[in-house]
């Protein structure tokens, strides 16, 4: 089953052209990167485990009309990752927000149980010291 594709967009240079291998997908379910020319790799995070997100644009990046979306979540591969250099970032990341705040809806999931888990992997972590 296909999901219908909200949001695409590629990562761009310093100058805004689209001159890299890296593909962003959005969908209402989840957020696809694609990289790579001759290996290319896959990752995919479904929404609703997106705990938070923050964006950053420097001063170049304000210049040519970019920005680079900071996402955490609680998802196995991809913990802490970020969409680079993509036009319009601050309408992308009201975007997402939304369609994070949906999925959740939808999967009945409340941020309690991500901090739980959260929690779980500190204590892990301290028992490890």
């Amino acid at each position: 089953m296909e999901q219908e594709i909200v949001w695409k967009d590629r990562k761009r240079v310093w100058c805004g052209l689209p001159w890299t291998f890296t593909k962003y997908e959005l969908s209402k379910q989840k957020l696809t990167i694609k990289t790579g020319f001759f290996t290319q790799n896959q990752d995919e995070v479904r929404l609703y485990r997106i705990l938070d997100l923050s964006l950053k644009r420097s001063l170049l990046q304000r210049m040519f009309g970019l920005g680079t979306i900071n996402c955490h979540s609680v998802d196995k591969t991809m913990k802490n990752f970020e969409i680079k250099n993509i036009k319009d970032s601050e309408h992308v990341k009201n975007k997402l927000s939304d369609l994070i705040e949906e999925a959740r809806r939808e999967n009945r999931v409340s941020s309690r149980e991500f901090m739980s888990e959260i929690d779980d992997d500190e204590e892990d972590e301290d028992l490890d010291s």
